[in-house]
């Protein structure tokens, strides 16, 4: 086998399916990716005792169910792997530190991504020390824990900017603390008489007047169509989060222009305030009208390069 070939493991949970993406450049590269998913993993709790059991374990930090039942069946499809040159993993919180070590010791280098904030997922704190490269795209937490910092990723580039748009703003997203910002903006885009579409995800019966909502996520194919639908991207960044989010670097690839409440973003060299709109107080919501009527300002690719999926994945291994 070619020296410059690698047998590479990525362990992942992918509920949105961005991760196959890190797989698929691996792979085109001439790599041999073994990609486990462990979202596409399901417990069934063997009577309804199990469950009740697992509501109160969980939730007081002892046992969790659904994660042993996780870190059982990845040990099992590592035993068919003889060799591993390079183990990456993305929410390794999910894992036992007895199961990354059983992974890493089958392992020449094992590098964590990190692409939220430890705030948000704690438990990543007791795990860190077990890899031999952590990166995250948090600036804060690679200043407070030493690690190495990585932004997001463009997984979708196109050459030319469509003409033609059905939303002139677009975003979907999950049901969680930033929903009554969402609302805010969406009322305010109302009022502009914006044609936008902002899609919420979840299981719960919600109602507003501003805002669309499904119980059904959609796959990455789908998102992407809608994507090339619209003209402008939304992006709320959460709360206490400085890096950026996959809304940015698709809008990056795609050439959209962006609005965003993470006004870290002025800091990041592809910044143009051409193309990129700053909320700075949802309470105070202002975006100029030739924000809206101006076209986007096209970023040379030679300034995307290093975001460009084909070579973000070179620093993994």
């Amino acid at each position: 086998m070619d020296k410059d070939i690698k047998t590479i493991l990525l362990i992942t949970y992918d509920n949105w399916g961005f991760n196959q993406y890190i797989a698929d450049a691996l792979e085109a590269k001439g790599h041999e990716v073994k990609h486990i998913n462990f979202h596409h993993f399901r417990y069934k709790y063997p009577n309804l005792g199990y469950k009740i059991f697992n509501f109160f374990t969980k939730n007081t930090g002892i046992l969790n169910l659904k994660h042993q039942h996780y870190n059982s069946v990845i040990l099992k499809e590592i035993e068919k792997l003889n060799k591993i040159d390079t183990s990456i993993y993305i929410k390794a919180d999910f894992l036992s530190p007895e199961t990354i070590k059983a992974i890493n010791k089958k392992s020449e280098k094992s590098v964590l991504i990190i692409s939220d904030s430890i705030n948000r997922y704690p438990k990543t704190k007791k795990i860190l020390t077990l890899f031999d490269k952590v990166f995250s795209f948090e600036k804060k937490d690679c200043e407070k824990y030493n690690l190495i910092f990585k932004t997001n990723f463009i997984y979708n580039y196109v050459e030319h900017i469509p003409e033609v748009f059905i939303y002139k703003v677009f975003n979907i997203s999950s049901l969680d603390n930033r929903f009554p910002v969402f609302q805010k903006i969406a009322k305010y885009l109302h009022q502009l008489n914006i044609n936008y579409r902002i899609i919420i995800f979840t299981s719960k019966k919600e109602n507003d007047p501003y805002l669309e909502f499904s119980k059904t996520t959609l796959s990455i194919s789908e998102n992407n169509a809608l994507l090339a639908e619209s003209e402008i991207m939304l992006d709320v960044h959460r709360t206490q989060q400085q890096g950026l989010s996959f809304r940015v670097f698709e809008s990056l690839g795609l050439h959209k222009k962006l609005i965003t409440t993470n006004s870290d973003i002025i800091n990041y060299d592809f910044y143009n305030p051409e193309n990129i709109h700053i909320i700075e107080d949802v309470e105070k919501i202002s975006i100029p009208e030739l924000f809206f009527e101006k076209p986007y300002t096209k970023v040379p690719k030679k300034f995307l390069e290093k975001y460009l999926i084909e070579n973000w994945v070179e620093e993994l291994i």
